[in-house]
Parts: C-alpha cells; structure tokens; sequence
C-alpha cells in the first residue's frame, strides 16, 4: 500500500451503499486518513464503517452534524484538525433534495436546499483554502464537489435542487482561478444516476435503458474518479465539472 499521509474530509457518509462511502474506502486504499460526516446514522453503523476504513491501515474519525446549520463548517474543520491533522482533501459530496416543481415550490424548500447544497459547500470550501498559506511552495490541497448534470438537460421536479447545484458549478470555475496559487485543485463531478439505493426495480430497469454502457452508475464509479482528481496525477486539473455518467442518454 502506497501510503500518501494525506487527511480527506468526505461530507454525507450517512450509510454503506452511497458515493460518500465509496469515496472514503477509495481514498483510504490509497493510503489518505479519513474524517467523514454523517447525519442521523445509526451508531452502530458508524462505528462498523469506521473500523472498515481503519482496516485499511489508516486512520478514520466521524461526527454527526446537520449541514444545514450556519456554522457546521467551523466545527467539521475544528474537529478534522484536533482528531487527525490538518485535512488537504475536501470531498463535498452531501446534498439536499425534495421532489418540488413549480406547483409545489415554497420559500422553505429553496432555504433548505441552498442552506445544505450552497452555503455549506461554499464556505467549507474557502475555510479549508484557508489554512494553505502563499509561503509555501510544497503545499497542496484538492477540492472535489459533487454536481448532477443539471446542465446536461432539464430535471423535471427538482427546481430548488437543479438551482443550487448548478451554483456549485459556477462556484467551482470561479475558487479555483482564486486558489491555483495556494497548490489547491477545485473540480467537480457529475456521477449521473447511480445506484444508492434510491432505485426501486421498476426505476433501475428503467434507466438501465438509457445507459449505452449497459448498467447504471455504481457508487465506485464516482469513488475511482474522484480519488483520481485527489491524487498527484491530476495535479494539472482544475476548473473543471467532469460528467462522467456512462454514456447515459437523457432523451
């Protein structure tokens, strides 16, 4: 095992069969330390995922915060630094989403959304910028956020959702211009569907037909892409929202 020495925060680790836990296993198999969030997890759960990732020959902290609170980023930077070290990784993979549309679309529901998918995105990603200093030359640090290719074609019922995502797209083009010169990479990945467990049968066979691929997106998928923008090979990468969806036809 390659080991890097590198902390990641993976955020929205909140069961076995997600993105967020794929991309902790991957980044630990290759040999980072892992401090994920999580929300409303059972404890038994967490602690058996915790011990998984340390199997890896790693080391892996937890908290239980709700993102939609003003000032969870500080106390997720706060407890990564005294638990484990300084983190150069930062995975914002935790999302909101509530079928709405225009008949059913309130302030509330748009509040949520941007407190969950924009604020916190946002500001945990100009406070882990942060800590890099100019001094340094040998720094470097990587930013991966998660989108869903609302760009990529209309997304019927999810207006708060498509809205506050596609924030996150400009947000990644523009930090990363800002922070190139402190070592740090900001890109971000659009899985497409992926199966988390959200798919009942019906939908599964569904979408399975509008995968030239063959299949839908597994949560490994967007784990191998995302480890790859972490790592030194993609040092030269920033700016970008990769739409890694498997040649998933949308019409």
């Amino acid at each position: 095992m390659k080991i890097t020495k590198q902390i990641a925060v993976v955020t929205g680790v909140s069961h076995g069969d997600g993105i967020g836990a794929a991309t902790c296993r991957k980044l630990a198999e290759q040999g980072n330390s892992i401090f994920f969030t999580h929300y409303q997890s059972e404890d038994d759960w967490v602690h058996a995922f915790q011990e998984e990732i340390k199997y890896k020959g790693v080391a892996c902290e937890s908290m239980e915060v709700d993102l939609s609170e003003i000032h969870s980023y500080k106390n997720i930077l706060n407890t990564v630094t005294s638990k484990i070290g300084m983190p150069s990784i930062l995975v914002n993979n935790a999302a909101h989403s509530t079928r709405d549309g225009y008949k059913k679309l309130t302030p509330e529901i748009i509040d949520k959304h941007y407190q969950v998918n924009m604020r916190q995105t946002m500001m945990l990603s100009v406070a882990f910028a942060r800590q890099f200093k100019p001094e340094d030359p040998n720094q470097k640090g990587r930013i991966i956020n998660l989108t869903s290719g609302q760009f990529q074609g209309p997304m019927i019922d999810e207006l708060a959702y498509v809205a506050t995502k596609g924030a996150i797209s400009a947000f990644t083009l523009s930090l990363s211009a800002e922070v190139a010169h402190l070592g740090i990479t900001v890109n971000a990945v659009n899985p497409g569907p992926t199966d988390t467990g959200w798919m009942n049968g019906e939908l599964k066979k569904e979408l399975e037909s509008k995968f030239l691929s063959g299949r839908v997106g597994q949560p490994m998928d967007a784990a191998k892409l995302i480890a790859f923008l972490a790592g030194e090979d993609a040092a030269w990468i920033t700016g970008q929202v990769i739409n890694s969806e498997g040649a998933f036809l949308r019409k």
